[in-house]
């Protein structure tokens, strides 16, 4: 999500927009964490300007430097960023990896690895921070098993691929909608139904030291764990449930349920939770008052923040639209 005419992301959420480099440092800081910032080229070139806000478990943030700078933050620490150049390019050094990040690959450096960068002059950052308790606690929950190390992803994150594209549309949704304070970001079963999308996608998505142990094959979950993990979504449908934290509540691993899901159901778990909040949205619009309430409010309180995707999956089901059930009940 890049400039557009003259906009920046996030601009109804300003943090600070400065020219002294010790007050970008010390309101960079507070967002972020306690690091090295200094001027690589021309003083009077420093333009610094940080938009952020913080949804749910994730912060979206704009961070321009507007001169050439060098960032040494040292280990993060507590928490992962996915840094997406919006034009131009940085030196990223993490660990023992090193690239030139560019709007083609962004970086994600890892919070147990030492983390130093190089931002040349117009090089302005989509960055999503994401706790480091998050990451590895979906990480946990999808192998089944606590972690024996800390998780160090590849630094380079190829926004070229498919995956990732998706990845960047769903961070591109979140900062648009945050731009309106009727948007998704009021919804927040929609907003944590991205997160985990986000999250899920990128431990699976992005190489790291766990993915060859993501992708070894699991044995399904029996039959009778399926019917406990259906009847545990038909009572929580309303919580922003993840197939990980469905596989926790009846004492299985992610991939375990995934498979016996597939195999017994030929569906997955999200699909069915999809399912079965499509269900609970007819039934508000059933019993809604078309003069009091909205498709689009009642699909998103229910976790359905692409209204087109609703729609479409709606019609499928009840073989009309949305709003001909509110109006006629």
């Amino acid at each position: 999500m890049g400039e557009v005419r003259g906009r920046v992301p996030l601009g109804n959420r300003p943090v600070f927009d400065t020219a002294d480099l010790d007050e970008a440092r010390e309101r960079v800081a507070r967002v972020f964490c306690p690091h090295r910032l200094e001027l690589a080229g021309d003083v009077s070139r420093l333009a610094a300007r940080l938009n952020s806000v913080q949804l749910g478990a994730v912060r979206v943030n704009y961070l321009d430097y507007g001169a050439d700078v060098r960032i040494e933050p040292g280990e993060l620490g507590s928490f992962f960023l996915v840094q997406i150049p919006l034009a131009g390019s940085s030196l990223i050094r993490c660990g023992g990896q090193e690239i030139v990040s560019t709007p083609r690959l962004a970086s994600l450096p890892s919070p147990s690895e030492h983390l130093d960068m190089r931002w040349a002059a117009g090089c302005p950052q989509l960055i999503v921070k994401f706790d480091r308790s998050a990451v590895e606690g979906a990480l946990e929950r999808m192998l089944g098993e606590p972690l024996d190390r800390p998780i160090v992803f590849g630094l380079g994150m190829d926004m070229t691929t498919g995956w990732a594209r998706a990845w960047k549309a769903m961070a591109d949704l979140i900062v648009g909608e945050a731009e309106h304070d009727d948007g998704l970001a009021a919804q927040p079963l929609a907003v944590a139904h991205l997160e985990n999308a986000m999250l899920s996608s990128l431990i699976t998505g992005q190489p790291s030291n766990y993915l060859a142990r993501l992708s070894a094959p699991q044995p399904p979950a029996l039959p009778k764990v399926v019917r406990r993990a259906m009847e545990y979504v038909d009572g929580h449908a309303h919580l922003p449930l993840t197939t990980d934290e469905i596989a926790g509540a009846v004492a299985v691993s992610g991939r375990s349920l995934q498979e016996g899901f597939r195999r017994h159901l030929g569906l997955t778990p999200m699909t069915y939770l999809r399912d079965v909040r499509l269900g609970r949205v007819h039934d508000d619009l059933v019993a809604g008052d078309p003069a009091r309430c909205t498709v689009t409010g009642v699909a998103a309180r229910w976790g359905f923040p692409h209204q087109g995707r609703f729609a479409a999956l709606y019609r499928a089901r009840y073989g009309q639209a949305p709003s001909r059930t509110l109006r006629d009940g």
